[in-house]
């Protein structure tokens, strides 16, 4: 779009605010920051930055066979006390963030004598029974193996937890941190060894602008994906001492998020409830963030997503980034000279 007024929210939770601008780019803000107007985000199979990869949790694809609630697991382990060591925790968005509590049976190294004489015979079944009846062959193909999860994450140490889906009421995306036994669900994505300079990144303001202006949603909920928002988020770049400033003020979230233990994340990061020590730690979090971007302050998360595409577009289109900046070189001389 060329020469167009816009009246939209200044930000993902702020109120229509008109600006007008000489050309908007396919997301409607200001495209004076790329050299490809026309450029959108594409969905990327790994990160195009060098970050680490986030994987997708745990999918059975069972049925609901191999997950147990509070009771049922209570009543298998008092039937089959030698496979207890195999019932784990297992969660997605809805218990990370509300508290909720289911089990999975991870079957994959339990020895076939143990199997047999239990109630894993019967269970196992019905998840063969259940793959065999499906449309998609992939998972008739995974029928002769009931023990197998159709895609397996199962962490050997803590890991960073991002819920797949969150409410868009939210300021931030509840992100934290998940340990073994625990098994990550498939409605969260996991980050094996992370550090506390990934979780200030990924929780930051920036990173959440760029979540709602360029990912996904499921109705007006906000649905995370490692294609589309992970894999295509420009990192900034630090020195040993600021990483190591922002990890500091990482921790003084989670310290603030601990200093409520009764308290769910729901709770926490509800706008209403939100503890004024947690909103304070943000924002401080997010004021160091924003200063490895540039040194001049973002005014609204539409300025920071702005900056942010010109970043990507020197990932994914460093050549074409590099000519446009010469041609403006070139332009400012040619005026300068006019004017002499």
């Amino acid at each position: 779009l060329l020469g167009a007024v816009l009246a939209i929210p200044a930000n993902i939770h702020g109120d229509p605010v008109e600006t007008q601008h000489s050309a908007l780019s396919a997301y409607l803000f200001d495209a004076k920051g790329v050299a490809n107007r026309h450029l959108v985000v594409n969905s990327a199979g790994n990160p195009i930055n060098g970050a680490p990869k986030l994987r997708y949790g745990s999918q059975p694809i069972d049925g609901g066979h191999l997950i147990l609630d509070a009771k049922q697991r209570t009543e298998f382990v008092k039937n089959n006390p030698n496979l207890k060591k195999h019932v784990r925790p297992f969660i997605g968005s809805e218990e990370y963030i509300n508290g909720g509590k289911r089990w999975i049976l991870a079957l994959q190294n339990a020895e076939p004598k143990e199997l047999r004489a239990s109630d894993c015979k019967t269970i196992l079944d019905n998840v063969r029974k259940f793959r065999k009846e499906s449309k998609r062959l992939v998972t008739r193909q995974l029928a002769d193996f009931p023990t197998e999860f159709a895609f397996t994450t199962i962490p050997k140490k803590a890991f960073l937890v991002v819920p797949e889906v969150s409410s868009e009421k939210r300021q931030y995306v509840p992100i934290g941190w998940l340990k073994p036994p625990t098994i990550p669900s498939n409605l969260v994505r996991a980050m094996e060894g992370a550090s506390l300079w990934h979780f200030a990144i990924l929780t930051s303001g920036m990173h959440m602008a760029w979540l709602g202006h360029v990912g996904g949603r499921l109705e007006s909920r906000y649905r995370y994906s490692n294609g589309l928002v992970y894999n295509t988020f420009p990192w900034p770049e630090a020195s040993a001492a600021k990483r190591a400033k922002i990890e500091t003020l990482a921790q003084a979230v989670l310290d603030a998020r601990a200093a409520h233990p009764t308290s769910s994340l729901a709770d926490l990061y509800d706008p209403d409830t939100m503890p004024a020590d947690l909103r304070r730690a943000h924002n401080a979090l997010d004021k160091a963030v924003d200063r490895l971007y540039r040194p001049t302050p973002f005014a609204t998360d539409r300025d920071r997503v702005e900056h942010l595409f010109g970043r990507y577009e020197a990932l994914v289109n460093p050549l074409e980034r590099l000519g446009a900046a010469k041609n403006k070189r070139v332009s400012r001389k040619a005026k300068a000279k006019a004017d002499e």
